[in-house]
């Protein structure tokens, strides 16, 4: 207790602290560096009243508050390096956009734009059609709505045509994706009235049938792409579903979460249908999304009929769930490379890291072995591994794309130490654990990282003096 003491009163004052971190750090704001000091001394007192802490001086004292006055300045929201596999990491931003959204993104935040301005009339526009034109080109729909995201599209669809009324939806079509976030409960705040029909894992046509009556407003299907049902099952097609809207006057919408408008079965991945396939059955809505498989900014994209398009534009929801002139600069040149499938694939990372061919990553997970034997102990084991990755982002759950990763194992870190030491560098890298080894996949590193994953681990295995010189 008595040591404990003595330490307490080595902690100097938060105004002495801030002198001293006035000195060594100008450059710095008052507001941030009274921050820092006050943050360090409670961090410093925390730490001795733990235990933690067993000496004190001013330059330690100094060391926590600088420490601490790096972090305060730091973002919040960084750059992260994912080596998971994982390509569409719903945890880690979802999809990378394509240079040249990025670049349309920086010239409209930068600049005016025509975001609500009709050029040729020189009156007040839309700032809907900036993505329009391309979306019904691209996909053959009659009409388009963005929104700021596939939820929204939902639930901004269903209050428009189906509020107080009855919506028939399979019961193994009822999903729930990242965040606890379910479809009965969009539906439910849409003001629609959930009509589930068939079992879990088998629902027929004549199921929906039974269940029409005086107040269905319409029959929905509900893409399961974060999960698979698989063995004795059964369930109605969309275009069955359309049949049987027609005989009763009843629209059908589908959400289709992930939508994409590449068929993934021709670079060997298992068939997802496409936007265009799922229009072309007569369906009347679609939602999908706009940073998922289709590799653009996050947005709630809406096609179908043109009478059912412009109802929803009108709806009040509309002004609460609109996307910004960032989303639509985003969007619209993400959009403009589907135009030619080739291009899409090279350029929109999400495409281009799903198709890449395992032969091409083992070659890259080569090289980073390579690179990295030459700066680790020479203990580490450091190997070239196949394995799995996964699309991620709630698509393609039956898709196994294989992929080629570096493996590490190390006597002097146990995985966990390292994978927690790489989440704490900058930038932070985030690997998985598997088989008592840390993996880099190589699928999710985009090119040129593979530096920065060398010396990072050479800096981290450096401070505990297991380098080789």
């Amino acid at each position: 207790m008595k040591e404990k003491e003595a330490l307490l009163r080595k902690i100097p004052a938060v105004h002495e602290l801030l002198e001293t971190l006035r000195r060594k750090r100008p450059r710095f704001s008052e507001k941030l560096l009274t921050q820092a000091a006050r943050k360090a001394t409670e961090i410093v007192r925390e730490e001795i009243l733990k235990g933690s802490r067993r000496s004190l001086s001013p330059e330690e004292t100094l060391k926590v508050a600088e420490t601490v006055l790096e972090r305060l300045e730091r973002p919040h929201l960084r750059r992260v390096v994912n080596a998971t596999g994982v390509v569409v990491h719903t945890n880690l931003g979802r999809s990378i956009l394509p240079q040249e959204a990025l670049e349309a993104v920086v010239e409209i935040s930068a600049h005016y734009s025509n975001l609500e301005f009709d050029l040729q009339t020189g009156k007040r526009g839309s700032r809907y059609v900036h993505v329009e034109e391309i979306l019904l080109e691209l996909t053959g729909a009659e009409a388009a709505l963005v929104v700021n995201n596939n939820a929204a599209a939902v639930l901004i669809t269903l209050n428009t045509l189906a509020a107080g009324k009855e919506v028939i939806v399979s019961r193994g079509e009822l999903v729930e994706i990242g965040g606890s976030f379910r479809i009965p409960d969009v539906m439910a705040r849409s003001g629609a009235i959930l009509r589930e029909v068939g079992a879990t894992n088998r629902t027929h046509l004549r199921d929906y049938e039974a269940a029409i009556n005086e107040n269905t407003a319409l029959l929905m299907k509900v893409h399961k792409s974060n999960y698979a049902i698989v063995g004795f099952t059964k369930e109605v097609s969309g275009k069955e579903l359309v049949d049987l809207g027609r005989r009763y006057g009843l629209p059908v919408i589908e959400d289709l979460g992930s939508g994409c408008f590449v068929d993934f079965s021709k670079y060997g991945l298992l068939k997802e249908p496409t936007v265009q396939e799922v229009l072309a059955t007569g369906v009347d809505v679609v939602t999908f999304s706009g940073d998922k498989l289709l590799g653009g900014p996050q947005a709630g994209i809406i096609l179908g009929r043109k009478d059912f398009i412009a109802a929803i534009r009108k709806n009040p929801l509309n002004r609460a769930v609109r996307i910004d002139k960032m989303t639509l600069a985003a969007l619209e040149a993400t959009l403009r490379l589907y135009r030619d499938e080739k291009e899409a694939v090279e350029k929109i990372p999400t495409l281009r890291m799903i198709t890449t061919p395992p032969e091409t990553l083992k070659r890259r997970a080569r090289r980073l072995k390579n690179k990295l034997r030459k700066v680790l102990p020479p203990e580490t084991e450091i190997q070239v591994v196949e394995t799995i990755s996964r699309v991620g982002g709630g698509a393609l759950p039956l898709a196994s794309p294989r992929s080629y990763a570096v493996a590490l194992r190390s006597p002097k870190f146990s995985p966990a130490r390292l994978e927690a030491a790489l989440r704490a560098a900058e930038p932070p890298i985030i690997a998985r654990i598997e088989d008592e080894a840390l993996l880099f996949d190589l699928r999710t590193i985009l090119p040129g990282e593979e530096n920065l994953i060398v010396e990072t681990l050479a800096q981290i295995f450096a401070r505990e003096g297991l380098c080789q010189s």
